[in-house]
């Protein structure tokens, strides 16, 4: 069994040192794409759902370095250095790096199973409107749909008020074809910005991964919550878990945080960990 025992321990590790660049790196060119050129690179560069016409196989590498905010990056950088560093002195940049990526990409291919099974039957009906043309059809969906549309979604918020107007039109005469033409019209473009409305950015996924590697490493180092309230690693993951799968299970309204990516990032660590100990190449 071959062990890595770094010759002195780093504070900030090579592979971490580098995500670490790299991640504020994304983070400027974000603010300054949006600023100077009122490009969103976190739209072209954040993980869409698969079946969305804004979705490139790249964005699962990509959507890790892409963040929501200051608050958002500045929270994630500092768990990847806590945790993060510690894991690449004991296992070595390689096998750390590897397990980063894996582990975020792992986050996002659970994510995209989560939103597809969120939204299929709002897309079936409007899939099964859009083949029949049946009114029944299209009230059953405007009933139970909750349109996610103001005055800041762009052009087809104008689009949606006439929509709003054909559909009273519909309900009052069913043959009306121009109406039925305009909103057949409209849920074709509403379909294809429904599917766009899914996007995901973050190391969380991976910096979840890493949180669960310490806590099955180092399972009785001590944390210290909120700074002041010691706990074992271990304890510490269980309840990050508990908690992430209870937020992702209830899924509250206007709740924008992607746990199930995070419960992502944990159960693919979780495995690549379990095979590496198997394989007696945990060092």
């Amino acid at each position: 069994m071959n062990y890595y025992q770094p010759s002195k321990f780093q504070v900030l590790p090579t592979v971490v040192k580098n995500l670490l660049i790299i991640n504020g790196l994304f983070f400027l060119a974000t603010i300054t794409f949006s600023n100077t050129f009122q490009i969103e690179l976190s739209d072209i560069l954040g993980l869409h759902y698969f079946r969305a016409s804004d979705f490139k196989p790249y964005q699962f590498v990509t959507y890790m370095f892409m963040h929501g905010g200051f608050t958002h990056i500045l929270f994630n950088m500092f768990a990847l250095w806590m945790f993060g560093n510690t894991l690449e002195n004991a296992w070595g940049p390689g096998k750390f790096l590897i397990y980063y990526m894996v582990t975020g990409i792992g986050a996002g291919i659970v994510y995209e199973i989560w939103i597809h099974f969120q939204i299929a039957p709002d897309l079936a009906q409007m899939d099964q409107f859009l083949a029949s043309k049946n009114l029944d059809a299209l009230f059953a969906f405007t009933s139970n749909h909750t349109f996610r549309l103001n005055e800041y979604s762009g052009a087809i918020w104008s689009s949606f008020k006439v929509f709003q107007q054909n559909i009273h039109v519909l309900s009052v005469n069913p043959e009306n074809t121009e109406a039925m033409q305009a909103v057949l019209t409209f849920m074709a473009s509403y379909k294809e910005f429904y599917l766009n409305q899914s996007l995901v950015v973050g190391a969380s996924g991976a910096v979840y991964g890493i949180l669960l590697a310490f806590g099955m490493m180092f399972p009785n180092a001590i944390i210290y919550l909120y700074f002041a309230i010691p706990i074992k690693a271990k304890y510490f993951v269980m309840i990050f878990g508990a908690f992430e799968l209870f937020e992702g299970v209830m899924n509250r309204p206007g709740n924008n945080i992607a746990h199930f990516a995070h419960l992502g990032g944990m159960l693919f660590g979780y495995f690549l960990i379990r095979m590496w100990k198997k394989k007696g190449a945990i060092y």
